[in-house]
């Protein structure tokens, strides 16, 4: 194992000092092993959000490029939904 020197607030350094006196934790060491566990857990879920939506975004170029995307047009939309809302209309 690699020892090191890290600086803690006051706050945290006491966290860690009770959790030890409490006895849940063996030492300090053990509870900054497992900060760090989680830190990289943490760290790897983020990267792999980041990756799906990069995906995602790459999903969207080629569907732009393919032309499958049309601008945003409000009117449009409004006009495709009272459509639909009278179709329905007509058919109840």
């Amino acid at each position: 194992m690699e020892r090191l020197t890290i600086t803690l607030t006051a706050e945290m350094a006491e966290a860690v000092r009770s959790a030890v006196s409490e006895g849940d934790y063996a030492s300090s060491s053990e509870i900054i092993r497992e900060a760090l566990r989680d830190w990289q857990l943490k760290r790897n879920a983020l990267r792999q959000e980041l990756e799906a939506l990069r995906a995602k975004i790459g999903r969207g170029d080629l569907e732009i490029a393919a032309g499958h995307v049309r601008d945003f047009d409000a009117e449009r939309i409004i006009e495709a939904g009272g459509r639909k809302l009278a179709g329905r209309a007509s058919s109840g």
